[in-house]
């Protein structure tokens, strides 16, 4: 059974940092594009950052410069590094296998202001 299990999240002061992972089961890891996507309070989910199975990334402009996304191949992990956090970051954060399209349960990420 396919499973994408986040962690790391929590609660942070504003300037403060923070590193989520999701480790994923079976062979999905190696065979998809790795994402993360987050939900704020009242908003549509959005892309946050993807990284390729070639270690490609992309980041969303919001994102850019603070937030740094990789890959484990050895651990089946993708991981967030998330700095300079504000406020308006925080949001529930998913992990998806992009190519199948499966989706962790997310993780909640709160910054005080």
């Amino acid at each position: 059974q396919v499973q994408l299990v986040e962690s790391g999240g929590g609660l942070v002061q504003a300037g403060g940092s923070l590193r989520l992972s999701c480790a994923v089961s079976g062979r999905i890891f190696r065979d998809n594009d790795m994402g993360w996507y987050r939900r704020a309070p009242g908003k549509q989910r959005e892309l946050v950052a993807t990284i390729t199975r070639g270690s490609t990334t992309n980041y969303a402009d919001s994102v850019k410069g603070r937030f740094t996304i990789t890959r484990d191949n050895a651990k089946n992990t993708v991981y967030l590094q998330m700095n300079s956090l504000k406020p308006e970051d925080t949001a529930v954060y998913y992990c998806k296998a992009d190519q199948v399209s499966y989706w962790g349960k997310g993780i909640l990420v709160t910054v005080s202001s």
